[in-house]
């Protein structure tokens, strides 16, 4: 068993990530691999997966949900919803989950707005990309929209954003813009699963799609590097070890993959309703000579708080289990560059990735 554990129970906190899109070209658009995302390399000196490549996000802030939004917002788009819709439905994503106390869940903002407002802050601070909008346009939009340009100046805002989440409100109103909450569609959602660390995330992904690619700039310091990449060069790229990726971001490559252009991620993005978004909770099975993370709708999947804190177990081989698979949500970890994804399940409303795995002969040179 390669999953290192460790004891005491977990610490949970809410984070909000942004899965960023951008076209290659104006005429890449409607085509095949028409589309690059944003990787963001942390630190090696990071706590929470150091050195990989990573979507934009951090964690909750209590002034990502402060009622002082509520005047910014005003009077264009009012409260609760601000214009972005229903409200997606309210329940725990597994059981038996305890949060650290954050101090946005008892703000102004319903959860979903102020996890919005904190993955365009994180943006912002990691990368100084600014997912605003001028207060006097209206949000609905046919299309992708676009980052503000950088303003002069903005290396000392983003300096007092990145010390007190509160200035990054003070920004916005120096500007005279509110975030771009309608361009951030829900995408799905990811819980920590067990390892070494006590410091768990229930972290929220979003997905905005711009049409134009906007000036990055790592913070180097949390962030050292960034790379803009298609969901196809991103897993050669990992494969290559030229970059790391988490499974649950090698995961939504792979699902983003299944999209042939910036046009047809967008409008499957924008026409999907909050009730269909899912967030997982990877259940880890510790096998004879290894480990599987198991997904939702798996055959072994248990949605039980007792693997919380601790894994699955079999006696039996890998090779073994997946043999004897037939419905199958799962990922199997041959080595840190090498993941294997197997997927029996299909839905109408949720696109689930292809399966993946790489010729035999290559796992023994990697």
């Amino acid at each position: 068993m390669s999953v290192p554990l460790r004891s005491g129970p977990s610490s949970w906190r809410r984070a909000g990530t942004v899965v960023l899109a951008v076209a290659r070209g104006p005429a890449a658009r409607q085509t095949a691999d028409g589309f690059r995302l944003l990787l963001l390399q942390r630190a090696q000196n990071q706590r929470f997966l150091p050195g990989a490549h990573v979507f934009p996000g951090g964690v909750l802030h209590a002034a990502d949900s402060s009622a002082d939004w509520l005047r910014l917002f005003a009077p264009r788009h009012t409260p609760p919803r601000f214009g972005l819709g229903p409200a997606p439905p309210s329940q725990l994503p597994f059981p038996g989950l305890l949060y650290e106390d954050d101090g946005a869940s008892a703000g102004a903002l319903p959860d979903d707005v102020a996890l919005r407002i904190c993955a365009i802050r994180e943006t912002f601070e990691e990368a100084g990309v600014l997912l605003l909008r001028p207060r006097s346009s209206p949000p609905a939009s046919q299309e992708p929209g676009l980052a503000l340009p950088p303003p002069p100046g903005l290396g000392d805002w983003r300096s007092r954003v990145r010390s007190d989440p509160r200035h990054f409100l003070q920004l916005c109103e120096h500007l005279d813009c509110t975030p771009d909450i309608w361009a951030l569609r829900n995408w799905s959602g990811w819980l920590t699963p067990i390892g070494r660390s006590s410091r768990r995330f229930d972290t929220t992904f979003h997905l905005c799609c711009l049409r134009e690619t906007p000036r990055v700039e790592p913070d180097m310091t949390e962030v050292v590097g960034y790379k803009w990449l298609s969901p196809a060069e991103a897993t050669e790229c990992f494969l290559s070890k030229e970059i790391w990726l988490a499974p649950p971001q090698f995961y939504e490559m792979r699902r983003l993959e299944t999209f042939a252009s910036l046009s047809a991620l967008y409008s499957f993005s924008s026409a999907r309703p909050f009730d269909v978004t899912e967030k997982w909770m990877p259940i880890i099975l510790s096998t004879a000579d290894g480990y599987i993370m198991l997904f939702p709708g798996d055959e072994l999947y248990v949605k039980d708080a007792d693997f919380i804190e601790k894994p699955m177990s079999t006696d039996k081989k890998t090779e073994e289990i997946l043999k004897e698979g037939k419905v199958v949500h799962r990922l199997v970890s041959r080595n840190p560059h090498l993941y294997e994804l197997y997927v029996s399940l299909q839905s109408n409303k949720h696109v689930y990735p292809k399966n993946f795995a790489v010729d035999a002969s290559l796992t023994s040179r990697l």
